[in-house]
């Protein structure tokens, strides 16, 4: 028997998006800060109680002034869920922000929704009508159709797509991001055919249409489909219809106890799960079905006298248990045969579930059953490198050789130890197989060799190197020292830096001279910043880093590049009432006060000017304490004004003076021409 599992099964990268995000909310939380979501972040109720757990609990636009008024003073931020919400919704929250200091909310709706809603609010034309393939009561349709801003219409399935009456109309087709891609290639087929102007998105998500594709491939080859998701999941259901028309064989579950048992004929399984569920859930249902089928195969395999095996305890009597050995004989391990002393109560040893390694002493085919001994494996098994280490409390080193169902094996020395999951060092609800095959340096957390257990921590050797590390380089930490960083994680009020060891925080005001709203804006995880310690404080273990300089500062670069009176290019950006503002160099604007745009007199800046314009400006004052600039397009046409009455003046004078001089001229030759006369006469 065979189980195949679809490779795009589970978390889509926007439900991935907006669970890394959550849980980072969760991690970094400071005392007094709370964290809810606006309706169930996924559609999928084990990880929504998860998350209840974990003290974020979902909520309802209304009661968000009633937790805001009742835990008044304290951080509350708020996860806006994937499908999105109304653009009511939104305008809604950007009220209560305004009036709310102490609350934020961070949009994790999905970018392929956002992709949609944009669609929609461009759709702004008498002429145009917005038609969406989807569920009318879906969260996600109804923040998208709350975006349109021409008539709309939600359609789910081709006839109700045909009888829309589109005469006279450009029809706008998209479709909900997890509907059934072969339906709307119908939807579209029909509206190319019935109307030339139509314009038409694809807008089901890729991820989406990748993992219905795979699922109904692999459905055609199984004998069985099994598809994992929440009851409320849209894209889930459209999975399971999708497959159920290939393969009648097809169930729908939302975790392993819904599972139930593999019926007859059945050779090969495919599994896939929508796109809200997580890997937690597939691996569950994975690898019980897998256990189910070693079972299965095992009942097939036989038992031979001096065979060393593991069973598993069903059954506990006051003097023998009873062992389900994977075989089709039942294993019976008699007191006598697991401990010398009389007193001992099996109920107090064992409990149903635990593994025991036993040696077969008897096989007796008729009955179906093996006498094993406890005892004799116990006798052969050496534990005394673990009972040396654990009393010494000494790190050992071993080899992962498998994943459990809580935890990991750790072979130490010929020795089994048991890693739980919290210990192993791999993050909550992380995949343990990663561990499978690697050496690990282990500390025993206990160790009891009557009931062959040991239980070891990988996690508490992580810790103290971990410690040791971080106290080297707390050691060297120096205010205003430089590392070369790397962006670990980013929050809404900065970014956390990895400076070789330990983190630091650049908070969003040290990223851009801008004022941004998330990190993100600026810098992206795994990248690499030049960075400085600004503050340190040893008893709480942070650490302030700063980023920005003045070479990354725009008008710092460009107040020592320009002075007033000088004259350069500006774009106009945009117009308001009172003048225009002009970019004069990246990140770099200035005002134009309608007063300073024409010697003549005009109502408003877009009399005379558009946006985009590219004209000559005076910078007419810096302001460097408020980082303005104040521009003026009349001061160089008032310039080149009285240049040129300048000009002409000293041309009046100049003439005026050449018409003397002319004059003088004229009358010193007179005088020159009656001077004989004038000498005769006396």
């Amino acid at each position: 028997m065979k189980i195949t599992l679809s490779e795009y099964a589970g978390f889509c990268p926007g439900v991935r998006r907006a669970d890394n995000e959550v849980r980072s909310l969760i991690k970094n939380r400071k005392c007094g800060e709370r964290v809810f979501t606006l309706g169930h972040l996924i559609h999928n109720g084990i990880y929504n109680k998860t998350l209840e757990e974990n003290g974020v609990r979902s909520i309802a636009l209304g009661e968000l002034e009633e937790i805001l008024q009742k835990y008044s003073g304290e951080r509350i931020t708020l996860a806006v869920r994937t499908h999105g919400i109304t653009l009511d919704e939104e305008n809604e929250l950007l009220r209560i922000k305004s009036k709310n200091p102490d609350f934020e909310f961070v949009d994790l709706t999905c970018p392929y929704v956002k992709k949609i809603q944009q669609i929609a609010m461009e759709c702004d034309s008498e002429n145009d009508f917005f038609i969406i393939f989807g569920d009318p009561n879906h969260p996600e349709v109804k923040g998208i159709v709350s975006r349109a801003r021409c008539k709309s219409a939600v359609v789910t399935s081709v006839h109700e797509a045909e009888n829309l009456n589109l005469l006279g109309k450009i029809p706008i087709l998209c479709s909900q991001t997890t509907q059934n891609l072969y339906e709307f290639e119908k939807i579209k087929k029909v509206y190319k055919k019935l109307y030339t102007n139509t314009k038409i998105f694809d807008t089901i998500c890729s991820v989406t249409e990748k993992r219905q594709k795979e699922a109904v491939s692999l459905a055609k080859r199984s004998d069985m489909m099994v598809v994992i998701g929440g009851k409320e999941s849209s894209n889930t259901h459209k999975l399971f219809d999708l497959c159920s028309a290939v393969c009648p064989k097809t169930k729908l579950i939302e975790s392993v106890l819904e599972l139930g048992d593999i019926p007859s004929g059945v050779n090969n399984i495919g599994i896939s799960a929508g796109a809200s569920t997580p890997d937690v859930i597939i691996l569950e249902v994975f690898k019980t079905m897998e256990n189910f089928i070693e079972m299965l195969e095992g009942s097939l395999k036989t038992l031979h006298t001096g065979d060393t095996v593991t069973g598993t305890v069903y059954t506990i009597g006051e003097n023998e248990i009873k062992l389900d050995l994977g075989v089709k004989f039942t294993g019976v391990l008699a007191k006598e045969q697991i401990t010398d002393d009389p007193n001992a109560k099996l109920s107090e040893m064992f409990k149903i579930g635990d593994e025991v390694e036993v040696f077969v002493i008897r096989v007796e085919d008729t009955k179906g059953v093996a006498t094993v001994s406890k005892k004799r494996v116990d006798a052969d098994n050496s534990w005394v490198v673990l009972r040396d280490a654990f009393e010494a409390k000494e790190t050992l080193e071993g080899k992962v050789v498998s994943a459990i169902k809580g935890g990991v094996l750790v072979s130490v020395s010929g020795n089994t130890v048991f890693v739980p999951a919290s210990q192993s060092g791999v993050a909550k609800d992380g995949d343990l197989s990663v561990l499978v095959g690697t050496t690990q340096k282990i500390k025993l957390l206990e160790f009891d060799p009557q009931r062959k257990k040991a239980l070891g921590s990988i996690k508490a050797i992580l810790n103290e190197e971990r410690k040791a590390k971080e106290a080297a380089i707390w050691a060297g930490l120096e205010v205003g020292q430089h590392y070369v960083g790397t962006v670990k994680n980013l929050t809404n009020y900065g970014a956390f830096v990895d400076i070789g060891g330990v983190d630091g925080m650049v908070h969003n005001s040290e990223l851009s001279w801008k004022r941004i709203k998330h990190p993100s804006q600026v810098v992206s995880v795994g990248q690499q910043l030049d960075v400085y310690i600004k503050e340190l404080d040893a008893e709480k273990n942070r650490i302030s880093l700063g980023y920005k300089t003045q070479d990354m500062d725009a008008w710092y670069k460009f107040t020592q590049e320009h002075s007033e009176g000088e004259i350069v290019s500006a774009k106009i950006v945009s117009l308001m009432p009172f003048g225009a503002f002009a970019e004069v160099a990246e990140d770099v604007d200035g005002l134009i006060h309608i007063s300073r745009i024409s010697s003549q007199r005009i109502n408003s800046p877009a009399d005379v000017l558009k946006v985009g314009d590219v004209v000559d400006v005076m910078i007419t004052e810096i302001d460097n304490d408020n980082r303005k600039l104040a521009l003026s397009i009349r001061a160089i046409t008032d310039a080149a004004e009285k240049a040129a009455a300048e000009e002409a003046r000293a041309a009046e004078k100049a003439a005026r003076e050449a018409e003397e001089a002319a004059e003088a001229e004229r009358l010193a030759q007179e005088r020159a021409d009656m001077a004989p006369y004038i000498v005769g006469s006396i």
